[in-house]
């Protein structure tokens, strides 16, 4: 005879939901901090966010993945120009705007990574 088992809900700590929902956990409301976070609320989540978790993908502050990606380099680049901390979209825009030296190093090793890249795909 066989025993049905029930489906167990599959859940994630809201360290782990932030960084899927590539935000800043330090960022988000008390609630989420504190709670587990089912994978059907992280769909619901990505489907239909919030307005905080839309506000916080529009201004931050970003997790430094996010910052890298907005700037066009690798987070490893980003430690290298001394970019640490959490940036807001404000930030990050006037960052691009200033476009210092060694954001522009940077982009370049990021470029030649990409190229690199592309044609050990192309074999």
């Amino acid at each position: 005879m066989t025993s049905l088992k029930s489906k167990t809900t599959q859940t994630m700590k809201p360290a782990t939901a932030a960084k899927k929902l590539g935000i800043l956990l330090s960022a988000t409301p008390a609630e989420f901090q504190e709670g587990v976070v089912s994978r059907s609320e992280l769909n619901a989540l990505q489907a239909t966010p919030p307005a905080w978790l839309a506000d916080l993908r529009r201004n931050g502050p970003h997790p430094k993945q996010v910052v890298a990606a907005k700037l066009g380099v690798s987070v490893s680049g980003l430690i290298r120009g001394g970019i640490t901390n959490p940036l807001t979209t404000a930030e990050i825009d006037a960052l691009k705007a200033e476009n210092p030296a060694w954001l522009e190093h940077e982009r370049s090793i990021q470029a030649e990574v990409r190229k690199e890249a592309q044609r050990l795909n192309q074999r």
